[in-house]
C-alpha cells in the first residue's frame, strides 16, 4: 500500500470505516462527523514545538501549520477542515485535538488494512496478516493459484552461473536536451523541421515477461559435443525446453552508428575514471550469461558469437501465466485506484521474491551486558560478526553474518525474466521504430527500464500512432482528442503507452539516469530527480536550473533539503544542503556539444 494515508481512505466507501465508527471516543457517528474523520487530519506539525502549546484553548492561525517538512503552507480547505473539526467534536485545547488527530491516523490505518485484507481472503484465500511483506504473500498465493513445484538448484555452479547472469533495467541519456516543433503546439514555426518527443511506457513489462515460457525443472549442463553441435535454428520462444548460454560476443564497427542509442548486452563495467555502474557498450562482451531469446536476438540484429563457454538446459512451460492474468484481469475491473494498485503490485511482488538474495540476511541479536554467556563480548570476538549498534550503555544490536547459507530461491526465474523483458523493449526499437525511420530521424533520447523518451523528425507521428493503433494502448487520451485517435488497448500487456496521455512535450532536459525534466504545451513541467524529496523538486528546483546545469556545464546545483530520519530508533527532522542536480554522466562518453552521446567502446573512441 505504497500511497499516502489520506489517498488509501479516500478509496473506502462509508461502510468500510467500521473500526474507526466502534472507537469509544467516535461511537454514533453522523454522516457529517464520520465524512470530517475519513480524510487524512490537519496538524501544526512544527507548531507543537513544548508542551505548553498542548494547553492552548485556540486553534492557531492558518499561518501556524506551515510544514517545514514539506516547505509549504495548508490550503484554505485544510484550514476550514482543521475548524470544523475542532468545533464538531467540542475540542477544548490543543492537548485533545492532538489526540483526535492520532486515534483517527491509527484507526483510519486499520480500517485501510482491514479492506486489503478482505479484498485478499476474497481474491486469494489466504490471509495477508500471516506474512511479514506483501512478496511474501504473494509468492504464496501464486504457489496456490498455479499449483508449481519448481526445483530448486543443488549444483552451485549453476546458482553461481545464473547469479552472474541477473543484471536489473537499463536507464540512460543518449540525448541531453531537444525542442520540439509541429503544428499542435501553441508556439509552432512552419519554417523550420517539423519534431515530436514522445513519452511511451511498456505496460506491465514485467508482468509480459512473467507471461512467457520460464524455468522450471530438469536443469543440465551441455556437454561439449552438445554445444559444438548447437543449432540455433531450432530454437523458438514456446520450445519445451529453453536454455541459458555464457558466450564471447563481438560488436562489429559498421554497427555502431545504428545501435548508438540502444546497444545491445547490457553489462556492468566500469567505464574509465569511474565507478561501478550497468550500462550499454561496444566492448567485447567476455562469458556474458544471456538467456536463449536474447542471444537470438543480438546475432538476428548483427552481434558475432565467438565463442561458446557453456549452457544450461530446463525445461519451461508458461507456469506463471495464469497468475499474471488473474491479477491483470482483475486489475481492469478495479472499481477504484486501492484495488488497481494492489493488483499490480500482487504481480510486481512476485518478481520481486524471485530475486530476493539470501546472501544477504543477517542474524540480529538484542545484547544487555557485556561478559556473561550471549554477551557483546562473546558474539564480536566470532569471525562472523558484522557490525554493531550502540543504543546506551545497557542495550547494544549486535549483526551477524549467517554461516550457512541455503539457497532456496528459484534465482534462475529472475534472471529470466529480467532477459526475456529486455528484448521487448529492444524489439519495439529495433523492428518497429528503425523499420519506421531513418537512425537519424528518431533520436533516443532517454530510457529508464520500461520507458522510452524519442524526438521524431516527420509530418505526424500521431499519425503514425493511429495507423499502427495494435502496438499503443491509447485508452489514457482524452475522447474525442485532436489527433482523432481510437482509445482502445487498456493495459494490454507489452503495449506502449503514452505517459502525458497525448499532451505535447514542448522541450526535454536530461542531465543522467533518473535526473531529467521536461514542459508540456499546457505549462505543465515535470521534473525527476533521484534521491531528492518530492517537496525539494517541486518548491526549490525550475526546469531552468537542469538547462543552466546543461549549457553552462554548471557541476553541481545544491538545495537545502528538510526530511525525517530515524537514528537507532529515535526520529528527527534532518535539515541539511544536498546536492540536487549534478551535470557528470559516466554511463556515455559526453560529446563537445554537451548534448549528444556515444556509448562506451564506439569506433569514434578508441582515441
Amino acid at each position: 500500500m505504497n500511497s499516502s494515508l489520506d489517498k488509501l481512505s479516500s478509496f473506502l466507501e462509508k461502510s468500510d470505516f467500521k473500526i474507526l465508527q466502534r472507537h469509544n471516543r467516535f461511537g454514533n457517528l453522523n454522516d457529517e462527523q464520520l465524512t470530517l474523520l475519513t480524510r487524512k487530519g490537519v496538524y501544526p506539525y512544527d507548531y507543537m514545538n513544548n508542551w505548553n502549546v498542548f494547553e492552548e484553548n485556540v486553534l492557531p492561525p492558518k499561518c501556524k501549520f506551515y510544514n517545514n517538512l514539506k516547505n509549504s503552507h495548508i490550503s484554505e480547505s485544510d484550514y476550514l477542515h482543521a475548524n470544523a473539526v475542532w468545533k464538531t467534536f467540542n475540542v477544548k485545547t490543543l492537548g485533545e485535538y492532538s489526540d483526535i488527530y492520532l486515534e483517527t491516523d491509527v484507526l483510519l490505518l486499520a480500517d485501510v488494512f482491514e479492506k486489503f485484507r478482505s479484498n485478499c481472503i476474497e481474491i486469494y484465500s489466504l490471509d495477508p496478516v500471516q506474512y511479514y511483506t506483501i512478496p511474501g504473500f504473494t509468492w504464496d498465493c501464486m504457489l496456490k493459484f498455479t499449483k508449481v513445484k519448481l526445483e530448486l538448484l543443488s549444483d552451485i555452479d549453476m546458482v553461481l552461473f545464473f547469479e552472474k547472469g541477473i543484471r536489473g533495467g537499463l536507464s540512460q541519456c543518449s540525448t541531453r536536451y531537444s525542442k520540439a516543433n509541429n503544428k499542435y503546439m501553441t508556439k509552432f514555426n512552419p519554417l523550420q523541421p517539423s519534431k515530436y518527443l514522445c513519452y511511451w511506457d511498456v505496460n506491465n513489462l514485467y508482468g509480459m515477461g512473467m507471461s512467457q515460457p520460464l524455468p522450471v525443472s530438469n536443469f543440465e549442463w551441455l556437454s561439449d559435443t552438445d554445444i559444438n553441435n548447437f543449432d540455433f535454428s531450432s530454437l523458438s520462444d514456446s520450445n519445451e525446453y529453453g536454455y541459458v548460454f555464457e558466450v564471447d560476443l563481438t560488436y562489429p564497427e559498421h554497427l555502431h552508428n545504428l545501435h548508438k542509442y540502444l546497444p545491445f548486452c547490457p553489462e556492468s563495467v566500469t567505464p574509465p575514471n569511474s565507478k561501478y555502474v550497468k550500462l550499454t557498450t561496444f566492448f567485447e562482451k567476455k562469458r556474458y550469461v544471456i538467456h536463449y531469446r536474447n542471444l537470438q536476438q543480438c546475432l538476428q540484429h548483427g552481434l558475432k558469437l565467438t565463442k561458446i563457454h557453456r549452457v544450461i538446459k530446463f525445461k519451461q512451460s508458461h507456469w506463471l501465466k495464469s497468475y499474471i492474468d488473474l491479477n491483470t484481469e482483475l486489475r481492469k475491473h478495479a472499481k477504484n485506484d486501492f484495488e488497481k494498485n494492489l493488483y499490480k503490485l500482487m504481480n510486481n511482488a512476485v518478481f520481486g521474491k524471485t530475486m530476493e538474495n539470501v546472501r544477504k540476511h543477517k542474524i540480529v541479536k538484542l545484547v544487555t551486558h557485556w561478559d556473561k554467556r550471549y554477551g557483546a563480548k562473546e558474539y564480536i570476538c566470532k569471525p562472523n560478526f558484522h557490525s554493531r549498534t550502540i543504543f546506551n550503555e545497557n542495550l547494544v544490536c549486535i549483526e551477524m553474518n549467517k554461516t550457512e547459507i541455503k539457497l532456496l530461491k528459484p534465482l534462475y526465474v529472475g534472471m529470466c525474466i529480467l532477459d526475456i523483458s529486455k528484448t521487448y523493449l529492444y524489439d519495439f526499437h529495433y523492428n518497429y521504430i528503425l523499420q519506421r525511420f531513418q537512425i537519424d530521424d528518431c533520436k533516443l533520447l532517454y530510457t529508464d527500464t520500461d520507458s522510452l523518451i524519442y524526438e521524431f523528425t516527420c509530418e505526424d507521428i500521431y499519425k503514425i500512432i493511429k495507423a499502427d493503433i495494435h502496438m499503443f494502448d491509447t485508452s489514457g487520451y482524452v475522447e474525442n482528442n485532436i489527433y482523432n485517435i481510437p482509445r482502445v488497448n487498456s493495459k494490454v500487456l507489452g503495449l506502449m503507452k503514452d505517459e502525458v496521455n497525448g499532451e505535447i512535450i514542448t522541450e526535454f532536459v536530461g542531465l543522467k539516469s533518473k535526473l531529467y525534466s521536461f514542459k508540456l504545451d499546457n505549462k505543465d513541467v515535470v521534473k525527476k530527480a533521484k534521491g531528492v524529496t518530492e517537496a525539494t523538486i517541486k518548491k526549490t528546483i525550475l526546469f531552468e536550473d537542469y538547462i543552466n546545469c546543461l549549457q553552462n556545464r554548471v557541476n553541481t546545483i545544491k538545495r537545502i533539503e528538510n526530511h525525517i530520519k530515524a537514528i537507532k530508533h529515535n526520529v528527527f527532522s534532518i535539515h541539511r544542503e544536498k546536492i540536487v542536480i549534478s551535470s557528470d554522466d559516466e554511463k556515455r562518453y559526453i560529446l563537445e556539444n554537451g548534448i549528444d552521446t556515444l556509448p562506451w567502446g564506439h569506433y569514434q573512441l578508441k582515441n
